[in-house]
């Protein structure tokens, strides 16, 4: 039988640059193996920073020369503790650089990393020039960048141009200089709140305006976590938790005044949604005749807030003002032979020459248990910045049956909603009447833009809206002359470049009030609703809140659109 050969050839490629890329892979997994090792060995945490954001304040503690002698890298600082990553805890160069930045006043958390981590973090020394110093939890932006940015914003669209530029650059100081254009572009444009929401394929930067949001730019996912990390790391939250709610602060100096920033971490469907609240201390200077509250409400104010005992309740949602008439009240009676005490959460804005106390939850320390305590300090005067609970309710109506003057706030809809709710948590409707001076709602409605306002006709269903609402005032000395004679006219908003094509600029108060005469107490003493008790206030011939808005509009401050966005004017 022959026997058939075969001669097969076979040819074997063999990819040098792929068995590079494994040969390299398994080196660094070689390191990161050993490295955890070491960590377990000494007790220390170990940790990868080729995906972390590198803090440029960290860096400067020691400089790169010095890093790379020792083998050592300051990635993380917040406040005065700052995480250095080290190749060998033992080391004594090691041990020498950790000793030097205790001295200088930091307490130092020593993280085990690998040595392609620590090269990752000595190319970040090569932005240093280009980063913005911070310092123990105040972000700082340099003379130079206050003029070329608050001198040179002056709508949205300067802010987009600017963010635009940096957003392009791929260095990795541009989210330093992203974080300061969104900061001054607030501070510029006086936005409230900074919002930094994913989406699947973009993130979102919103500004809110005079109350209402507004749309800056979207942006690439990069870009975000990277400004997310700065964010978190400058207010002090923990970036590897992003499953949880996180709550922090920090600041921004302008000149000599300091702008608190709280910051707020959302987890969500894509990633952590931020939120930034400024707080500057000008948005509250604003003095009580300045507020919009109308000039027969005003005087009676302005006699309540002179007696030494009482209580003087401030109602409304979440951001309608209620903090800043508060304010406005203690500014107005601060005199060094008063004393005032006030319990907060937080304390948003720090006033000279009074003491100011902030409650912790999780702590125990309530506003009740703050109230308790102020009591014991000997203050003429107590501000309770919300009445939450039973406990709390009670011991502000003791205090102000007691020879104290007390300001406080309630979440209801309106003035005469204060007293069923109180009676809701438990306060004696016979004590409440002795112990309320006056009960105030607040709206904030936009002011329209002076620059670009048109005029017209007022008619329609707009018109009988009006002549309803002006008829049911029943002090007619509150309508100002040229509007009591009849009118015919009202103001829209247009929109130009002074603001920012809104229509609007600014805001101003809405308000109404009770006080507690007779009549109230009447009311209370057979469990009133709050329609029984607003028909019993009736005769004091204060403005309601639909009422102080309409003469309002007709009066060319705001538009009957804005107003039926923050009141119902079919009531």
């Amino acid at each position: 039988m022959a026997i058939k050969r075969y001669n097969i050839t076979m040819t074997v490629t063999f990819d040098e640059e792929k068995q590079d890329r494994k040969l390299d892979e398994f080196h660094k997994q070689e390191e990161k193996d050993l490295a955890q090792i070491l960590a377990s060995r000494y007790g220390l945490e170990y940790a990868d920073l080729t995906p972390l954001h590198i803090d440029m304040d960290a860096l400067r503690v020691i400089d790169e020369k010095e890093a790379r002698a020792a083998k050592v890298a300051p990635y993380s600082v917040i406040g005065r503790k700052i995480k250095v990553a080290v190749l060998s805890p033992a080391n004594e160069q090691t041990q020498q650089i950790i000793r030097l930045i205790q001295s200088k006043g930091f307490e130092v958390t020593p993280v085990v990393t690998s040595p392609t981590s620590l090269a990752k973090v000595y190319t970040s020394y090569a932005d240093l020039s280009f980063s913005t110093e911070t310092r123990a939890g105040a972000f700082d932006i340099s003379s130079e960048d206050i003029k070329i940015y608050l001198d040179e914003i002056h709508s949205m669209e300067d802010v987009r141009v600017r963010l635009d530029e940096v957003v392009k650059l791929k260095k990795g100081f541009r989210i330093s200089k992203i974080l300061e254009i969104v900061l001054s572009g607030a501070l510029a444009t006086k936005a409230s709140d900074i919002h930094v929401e994913p989406e699947e394929a973009f993130a979102r930067l919103r500004y809110r305006l005079d109350g209402v949001l507004t749309d800056v730019m979207n942006f690439d996912l990069e870009t975000f976590a990277l400004l997310v990390s700065r964010i978190k790391l400058l207010s002090g939250l923990k970036l590897n938790v992003k499953s949880e709610a996180q709550d922090g602060r920090f600041s921004v100096k302008l000149g000599g005044e300091d702008i608190e920033i709280r910051t707020s971490a959302l987890p969500g469907a894509y990633n952590e949604s931020i939120v930034m609240r400024l707080l500057n201390p000008k948005s509250i200077q604003v003095p009580l005749e300045e507020l919009g509250i109308p000039k027969k409400l005003l005087g009676i104010l302005l006699e309540e807030i002179k007696k030494p005992n009482g209580m003087i309740l401030t109602t409304g949602p979440t951001g309608s003002g209620k903090t800043t008439t508060l304010y406005a009240f203690l500014r107005k009676i601060h005199t060094p032979d008063v004393k005032i005490i006030t319990i907060e959460d937080p304390i948003e804005y720090h006033l000279p020459g009074i003491v100011q106390t902030q409650t912790h939850a999780q702590k125990g320390y309530t506003f009740a248990l703050g109230l308790r305590s102020a009591l014991r300090q000997d203050p003429d005067v107590i501000m309770v910045g919300e009445i939450r609970d039973s406990e709390t309710a009670n011991t502000a109506i003791d205090s102000a049956l007691t020879g104290h003057l007390v300001f406080s706030t309630l979440h209801t809809n309106s003035a005469a909603g204060s007293y069923p709710r109180l009676a809701e948590l438990g306060v004696n409707p016979r004590t409440m009447s002795s112990a309320i001076n006056i009960t105030l709602a607040q709206r904030l409605v936009r002011t329209l833009c002076p620059y670009c306002k048109k005029e017209e006709v007022l008619a329609g269903a707009d018109k009988e809206k009006v002549d309803r609402i002006l008829a049911s005032i029943v002090d007619k000395s509150e309508i100002p002359p040229e509007i009591a004679g009849g009118t015919t006219k009202l103001w829209k908003s247009v929109g130009c470049d002074k603001c920012n094509m809104t229509g609007y600029k600014g805001r101003i108060g809405v308000y109404e009030g009770i006080i507690t005469t007779p009549d109230i107490d009447k009311a209370l003493q057979v469990e009133s609703n709050a329609d029984d008790i607003q028909k019993a206030a009736i005769s004091q011939g204060i403005l309601t809140l639909t009422q102080d808005g309409v003469l309002k509009a007709l009066r060319g401050i705001t538009t009957i659109d804005e107003l039926e966005r923050v009141i119902d004017l079919s009531a």
